[in-house]
């Protein structure tokens, strides 16, 4: 997006990166402690991946809330990247619940947490300074 991007590149990327910071802080810096969730039980997984999950709290999700901010605040700017975006985004999300380490309701939390930051990014414009 910088490289290629020009102005507008350079700007949606900066929305991006503040929105996903944000998102991480919330998530992962203050989310995973106030709710000390554990991941869905490993009965529940049928494949061997069920092994290599985090043993932080599975609420709220830290990869989704990080995606979903950076799609939603690159798309003011330019629509197009978001929406190439959009895609991935979507795909992390279901492969967070798939891979069993997080319920269906972690990364709807995540995704909140992913707009809000987008939202906060573009109506506090110092950020982006």
């Amino acid at each position: 997006m910088t490289v290629c991007g020009g102005r507008r590149g350079r700007g949606a990327a900066r929305a991006g990166l503040t929105a996903l910071a944000f998102a991480q802080l919330v998530s992962n810096g203050v989310g995973k402690h106030l709710v000390d969730r554990p991941r869905p039980p490993k009965e529940w997984i049928d494949h061997d991946e069920v092994e290599d999950r985090p043993d932080s709290s599975s609420f709220p999700s830290g990869h989704t809330a990080a995606a979903v901010a950076f799609t939603a605040a690159v798309a003011p700017l330019w629509p197009l990247a978001a929406a190439a975006c959009a895609v991935p985004a979507a795909l992390l999300a279901l492969e967070r619940v798939q891979s069993g380490a997080h319920y269906p309701t972690d990364v709807a939390a995540g995704a909140l947490i992913g707009l809000a930051g987008a939202q906060l990014t573009w109506h506090v414009p110092h950020l982006l300074l």
